[in-house]
């Protein structure tokens, strides 16, 4: 009796740790009921962790989300998946194979608030790998450094980084990829570094192309 008591206290515990009140719309509420009530637990456990002493939280939820996520890079018939370093930050880049001579190019960041994630991870694989093949374009997913090894603004240097050896006529070339055509896209933190490098490069290729035409304007005068 004692023992069924028990086991009906821990069930109603159980159940009401992970019960969440979702709109009636949601469809399979309750896998997502179970994977909030999994990363909260994850969650409290690298709190405990980080206050006792034994590793800083987001280590244990990196190390969590690695053993679970991240994979190796595996090329399939339509898209060829391979891991690199460009400018110095790890990469992981999806070309389809056939398709038009020059290719579209994408530059992607994932989220995770700088400190967790990975271009690595089974999601940002298989998205990356879906809109190389949908979109005929070479995708370069960026691992940019995280916190709270690396700090504002670290990831912001990485991205940049990446992204203008990706621009690079070299690396341009060897993808086939029309310069013309090339964004850069992200989610969540991954976007707010999208915006900023796009800013960057935007407003250093203006300058340039000022500089060149003050020079030609300057050299056609003294001539």
């Amino acid at each position: 009796m004692r023992l069924r008591l028990a086991g009906a206290v821990l069930l109603s515990a159980a159940a009401y740790y992970v019960y969440l009140p979702l709109p009636s719309g949601v469809s399979e509420p309750w896998k997502l009921m179970l994977l909030d009530a999994l990363f909260r637990s994850f969650m409290r456990a690298s709190d405990v962790a980080h206050a006792l002493g034994v590793c800083h939280r987001v280590h244990l939820l990196n190390q969590v989300v690695s053993w679970v996520e991240v994979i190796e890079a595996r090329s399939c018939p339509a898209v060829l998946v391979t891991d690199s370093a460009l400018g110095g930050v790890p990469t992981r880049v999806f070309q389809p194979k056939g398709g038009k001579k020059l290719k579209r190019g994408v530059i992607y960041f994932h989220g995770g608030g700088w400190a967790l994630g990975s271009g690595r991870m089974r999601s940002y694989d298989r998205l990356c790998r879906k809109m190389a093949e949908d979109l005929d374009a070479v995708v370069m997913s960026v691992d940019y450094r995280l916190a709270p090894e690396a700090v504002f603004p670290d990831q912001y240097h990485d991205a940049l980084a990446a992204s203008r050896a990706f621009l690079s006529a070299q690396v341009l070339e060897r993808y086939g990829i029309d310069p013309g055509r090339v964004c850069v896209s992200g989610d969540s933190a991954g976007g707010n570094l999208a915006a900023a490098v796009a800013q960057e490069v935007n407003e250093t290729n203006a300058r340039l192309t000022i500089s060149r035409s003050h020079t030609a304007s300057y050299t056609k005068t003294h001539t």
